[in-house]
C-alpha cells in the first residue's frame, strides 16, 4: 500500500516562519534578561528549534514564507532566513543577507545571532568564505562566528587588529579577550591607548583587563567610566571588579556625586561587592524607583534569591483577594492601551526592605566589609561555574567575566550560546 504524500499547509508554515522570527527577537532581550536562568533559556530554545524544523520540513513552501517575512521587514526575519540558509547549505540566500548586514546594524545583529545558533560544523567553509572576502562587515562576522562557538580565528583575528576599518577592528580587538588570546595582550593595551574610536578603544581595553593588563586598560575604563557615553556601564562594572576595595568606593563616591547617574550607582554597588553599602543598599529599598534596582544589587551581593517568598513584598489585595487594577497600571498608561512600555527593571522582583533587613541582622556578620562578595562568596573558579550553572542571566554573565579575570586566558563562556550548548560545556569544564 501506498501513500499519497501529505500537502503542505502554508498557514501552518507561515506560522512556523512568524514564530521564529518573534521567538528570536525575544532570545534577544532574554539573554541579558535579569529574571531568567537557564532552564528557561531552554526551554525558550526548544520552542524556537521547534519552528525552525518546521520551516525546514517544508522545503520550498518554507522558502516561500521567508521570502514574505523578509520582504516585511519583521523583527527576527534575517535570523530565521540566516538559520534556515546555513543549515541548508544555501550560498544564494546567505549572500542575500550579507549586503542587509553591511548597510543595516539591526540585520548585522541578526545575522551574528543566527551564526551564534546553529552548529560548528555547518560554519565549516562559511567563516573561510567570509575570511576571505573583502567586506570588513563579513570578515567581522567571521570573528564573532568564532568566538561564539569558542574557537580561535587564527590568522583572521590578528589581521583585524590593524585593519583600517573602525568597525572590524573593535570586532578584533573585542574577540581576542574573548577567545584568551594572551599573545595579543600588549596589541590590545597599546590599541587601548592609542586607537582614535572610542568602541575600538573600549574593546582593545576590555580585552586587556581580561587577559590580564591591569595598568593601561584600567587607566582608559576609569576614563570611559567617568563620562556619559554607550560604553560607560560595562566599563564601570569591569573597573570595580578589578579595583581593589578603597579605590572602588572612591569611584562610587564620585557616581553618588553625579546628577542623574542613580540607577548607575544602584547596580555599580553590587558589581563592587563591599557589604559596607549594605546599609544603605536597603534603604534604598524603601524608595519605589530604586527598590529593584537594589533589590538585584542586594541579591548579586548576597547570593539570595529575591524571588523567593522569604524576601518579596507582597503586592495589596482588594477584599476578593485581586490586585487593585489602579495599582497594576503605571501612571503613564490606560486600562484601553494594548500595549504597556515597561521599565528595563520591571522584571525584577520588588523586595521587601523590612524582610531583608531581618535576614541582614541575622546573616550579615559572614560579610566582611571591605571584602568584594560575588553572589554569596567571594569569587573563585568553582564558585562562579556554580553561578554559571544556576544563576539567572545577568549573573552569569558576570560570572563569565569573572572566570576570566582570575584565569587570565580563560576564554569567555558564551551565556547567550543555545541553553543545550551551554550545558554541554558546562558538562566537560564540570569535568
Amino acid at each position: 500500500m501506498t501513500f499519497a504524500p501529505t500537502p503542505c499547509l502554508p498557514a501552518i508554515v507561515h506560522q512556523h516562519v512568524e514564530e521564529a522570527a518573534h521567538l528570536s527577537h525575544v532570545r534577544g532581550v532574554l539573554v541579558t534578561a535579569p529574571h531568567v536562568e537557564m532552564y528557561a533559556l531552554r526551554r525558550h530554545d526548544e520552542r524556537l528549534a521547534a519552528h525552525l524544523d518546521g520551516i525546514a520540513v517544508a522545503g520550498d513552501h518554507g522558502w516561500a514564507a521567508c521570502e514574505e517575512i523578509l520582504e516585511a521587514g519583521d523583527d527576527g526575519a534575517v535570523f530565521t532566513v540566516s538559520v534556515r540558509a546555513i543549515e541548508d547549505s544555501h550560498a544564494a540566500h546567505i549572500d542575500r543577507m550579507l549586503p542587509l548586514a553591511q548597510t543595516l546594524p539591526a540585520a548585522r545583529h541578526e545575522l551574528a545571532s543566527a551564526l551564534n545558533w546553529v552548529s560548528g560544523q555547518r560554519l565549516r567553509g562559511l567563516t573561510a568564505r567570509l575570511f576571505a572576502s573583502p567586506d570588513a562587515v563579513s570578515r567581522a562576522l567571521a570573528i564573532v562566528a568564532c568566538a561564539a562557538h569558542r574557537v580561535d580565528p587564527g590568522k583572521g583575528l590578528t589581521l583585524a587588529l590593524s585593519d583600517a576599518d573602525a568597525t572590524l577592528r573593535a570586532c578584533g580587538l573585542r574577540a581576542a579577550g574573548e577567545c584568551g588570546r594572551q599573545d595579543l595582550r600588549d596589541a590590545c593595551a597599546d590599541a587601548a591607548r592609542r586607537d582614535g574610536d572610542t568602541l575600538a578603544r573600549f574593546s582593545a581595553a576590555r580585552s586587556a583587563v581580561l587577559l590580564g593588563e591591569r595598568q593601561v586598560a584600567c587607566s582608559v575604563l576609569r576614563e570611559l567610566a567617568s563620562e556619559a557615553g554607550p560604553h560607560r556601564s560595562e566599563a564601570l562594572h569591569l573597573l570595580l571588579k578589578v579595583l581593589p576595595p578603597n579605590d572602588a568606593g572612591w569611584l562610587l563616591k564620585r557616581l553618588s556625586d553625579e546628577d542623574g547617574a542613580r540607577r548607575e550607582l544602584l547596580r555599580a554597588v553590587g558589581v563592587a561587592g563591599d557589604p559596607h553599602y549594605m546599609p544603605w543598599l536597603i534603604d534604598r529599598m524603601r524608595e519605589p524607583d530604586a527598590a529593584r534596582l537594589a533589590g538585584e544589587a542586594f541579591a548579586m551581593l548576597t547570593g539570595c534569591d529575591l524571588s523567593s517568598a522569604a524576601f518579596i513584598k507582597i503586592p495589596p489585595e482588594d477584599d476578593d483577594g485581586t490586585e487593585d487594577e489602579e495599582d497594576a497600571l503605571p501612571e503613564d498608561a490606560s486600562e484601553d492601551d494594548d500595549i504597556v512600555l515597561l521599565d528595563e527593571d520591571d522584571d525584577l522582583p520588588e523586595p521587601d526592605p523590612d524582610k531583608i533587613s531581618g535576614w541582614w541582622q541575622a546573616n550579615g556578620q559572614r560579610f566582611a566589609p571591605g571584602t568584594r562578595y560575588f553572589m554569596g562568596e567571594p569569587p573563585s573558579p568553582s564558585h562562579c561555574l556554580s553561578v554559571l550553572k544556576s544563576g539567572f542571566q545577568r549573573q552569569r554573565i558576570a560570572a563569565a567575566i569573572w572566570l576570566c579575570l582570575l584565569n587570565p586566558g580563560t576564554p569567555l563562556f558564551n551565556t547567550a550560546a543555545p541553553a543545550w550548548r551551554q550545558q554541554q560545556w558546562l558538562n566537560a569544564m564540570t569535568a
